[in-house]
C-alpha cells in the first residue's frame, strides 16, 4: 500500500506514525505538506498526533481548514480510507468527517500514560483482526481528549455501530472510574456511518516495535494491512 502522512506545523507523531508503517510494516509512505493539494496517488491517508498550529482555537481547528483537507475531504467523499489518531482524530471532528468534537479533559490536565482500550467493533478497516471484547493497551497522550456528542448524535453511533473503542480497566470494564478524560460512553474511537474515516485518541503507531517491548498497536495495523492489500 501507499500511505499518504500528513504533516502539519506542530506535528510531533507524524515521524512515528512514518517509522511504523516504512521500517515495521514495509510499507510505501509519501510526506504530505499541509499546503500541499495533490494526495499523489496514495491509498490511505494517516492524519497523525500533534498540536497542530499550535493547537490556537481549539485543538485541529486551523488544521482543519489547510489546504491538503480539501483533498481529504474529496478523498473520503469517494470512498478513500482515512484514519486520524489524536489530534488527527480532533482535525477529523473540525473538518466535519466525523461526528462530535473534542474538549478539554475533564481534569484540566494533559494525559501521557498507557491505557486499556476494549474492542467494540470488529468490521473496520483498523479492527477487523481483532475480537470483540479484546483489551488493547497503547499510549495516550492528550490534553484535549474529551470526547462529546450530543444524545442523538451518540444513539446513532450506537444504532450505526460506529463506536470502535472504549476505555476500560485490565477486566474489561468500561465504568465512569476507567473513563481518563471524561469522554461520552468512554468513547476512545469512532468511524463514520460509511466506515472509511475513522478518528482514534491513543497512540497505536507507538506501540508496534518489539523493541519498546509494547506491540498492542500492531492489531491496528495487521487489520489496516488486511483490509487493503489484496
Amino acid at each position: 500500500m501507499k500511505f499518504g502522512v500528513i504533516i502539519f506545523p506542530g506535528s510531533n507523531s507524524d515521524h512515528d506514525m512514518i517509522y511504523a508503517l516504512e521500517h515495521v510494516y514495509k510499507q510505501e509512505v509519501v510526506e504530505l505538506w499541509h499546503k500541499d493539494t495533490d494526495l499523489q496517488g496514495v491509498d490511505m491517508i494517516m492524519i497523525p498526533g500533534g498540536f497542530s498550529y499550535g493547537d490556537y482555537l481549539r485543538s485541529g481547528a486551523i488544521a482543519s481548514l489547510s489546504p491538503i483537507m480539501t483533498s481529504v475531504k474529496d478523498f473520503a467523499a469517494q470512498g478513500g480510507p482515512v484514519l486520524g489518531v489524536c489530534n488527527g482524530f480532533q482535525i477529523l471532528c473540525e473538518a466535519g468527517l466525523l461526528p462530535g468534537t473534542l474538549q478539554h479533559n475533564e481534569s484540566r490536565k494533559f494525559i501521557s500514560e498507557n491505557v486499556v482500550l476494549k474492542v467494540e467493533q470488529n468490521t473496520s478497516f483498523a479492527t477487523n483482526q481483532q475480537r470483540i471484547g479484546d483489551l488493547i493497551s497503547i499510549p495516550v497522550a492528550h490534553g484535549e481528549g474529551n470526547y462529546y456528542i450530543n444524545q442523538q448524535g451518540l444513539t446513532e453511533l450506537q444504532e450505526n455501530n460506529q463506536i470502535l473503542f472504549t476505555y476500560s480497566n485490565t477486566d474489561g470494564e468500561v465504568s465512569d472510574q476507567t473513563n481518563i478524560n471524561g469522554s461520552v460512553n468512554n468513547i476512545a474511537g469512532i468511524a463514520n456511518k460509511e466506515g472509511n474515516v475513522i478518528g482514534l485518541m491513543p497512540h497505536p503507531e507507538r506501540a508496534v516495535d518489539i523493541e519498546l517491548l509494547h506491540t498492542d498497536g500492531a492489531t491496528f495495523f495487521d487489520s489496516i494491512l488486511a483490509s487493503f492489500n489484496h
